[in-house]
């Protein structure tokens, strides 16, 4: 059996797979990283040992964790987990389970699961964005993750976008959640346009896209925009890559259609040459949130 874990700056989960990778088991508790590791780390093996059945053995153990060279199997420069510095996260579960951990960013493991499970299947390469509070992403070349000189490789959010008056911003800081609810307010404060979201105490990204389905002009405004500069970050990256495919994970992106149909426009116009683009180059995550967990249990199966 295999052992997956999630350890994220919220929440972390655990899950068992069999060999066929299916899913037979998981559990999740809140990390409270601030904690600091000497009490988080105990808990995060507590958890790993609930998820495996009685009597059951276990064979290799995968965990996804957000820092960007997590490869290493060391916590470091990690956003989600302040404090936690030069932390071996894998040495301390290897210890813990009498088993080698194999360990790997967030975004690249969820773009394995789409690349051998999901929605980029038989591509390649593939490139995957996760649009949530942050914007990740992976790459996978020849079935490979694509990590770069040092390991690195691949953060979409630091893109450059267009912003107002002729600045800039970053992809994350233009179509993550937190960025759709800057943006709200920001609107709301400019303007006297009637809105759901002026009742609100607090507006978040959630709330942005639940205007926005329900028609609200303010809130469409706010995700066309994001749209737009999504569209202008994924015709860098595939110019860049030239994908077979594109695929778009996160709570942001199940804004579908509301949010692609400006990115596909902009793809639509300024790619340099119709061989860039396709009618399914851009696609929704098949695997949504399972996706990481899947992905820490092919990295360790294969490892």
């Amino acid at each position: 059996m295999i052992l997956a874990l999630d350890f994220g700056g919220t929440k972390t989960r655990a899950a068992i797979y069999d060999h066929d990778l299916r899913l037979l088991h998981r559990a999740e508790m809140l990390t409270r990283p601030a904690e600091g590791p000497a009490a988080v780390l105990p808990r995060l093996i507590e958890l790993g040992r609930s998820v495996i059945p009685a009597g059951a053995s276990l064979d290799a153990i995968g965990v996804s964790a957000g820092c960007a060279r997590a490869y290493t199997g060391v916590i470091d420069n990690a956003p989600t987990l302040p404090g936690w510095v030069q932390v071996p996260l894998a040495e301390q579960l290897s210890g813990a389970f009498g088993l080698p951990v194999r360990m790997e960013n967030d975004a690249n493991l969820a773009a394995l699961a789409e690349y051998h499970r999901g929605a980029a299947q038989g591509c390649d390469p593939a490139v995957y964005l996760t649009l949530s509070t942050g914007v990740g992403g992976g790459v996978v070349i020849g079935g490979e993750l694509f990590r770069g000189w040092r390991g690195v490789a691949f953060e979409p959010g630091h893109l450059l976008v267009e912003a107002g008056a002729g600045g800039y911003a970053t992809l994350e800081g233009r179509a993550s959640g937190p960025a759709l609810a800057a943006a709200a307010r920001d609107l709301l404060n400019r303007s006297a346009d009637p809105s759901p979201l002026r009742e609100l105490d607090e507006i978040d990204g959630k709330a942005v896209a639940e205007a926005a389905r329900l028609g609200d002009p303010l809130a469409l405004e706010v995700v066309e925009g994001a749209g737009r500069a999504l569209g202008v970050g994924l015709l860098n990256v595939v110019h860049l890559f030239n994908p077979q495919c594109v695929v778009l994970g996160g709570s942001v992106a199940t804004l579908g259609d509301l949010l692609l149909g400006q990115a596909r426009a902009v793809l639509a116009e300024r790619l340099i040459d119709p061989l860039f683009n396709g009618p399914d180059l851009i696609r929704l995550s098949d695997l949504g949130d399972d996706g990481v967990l899947l992905g820490a249990a092919l990295l360790a199966k294969h490892s």
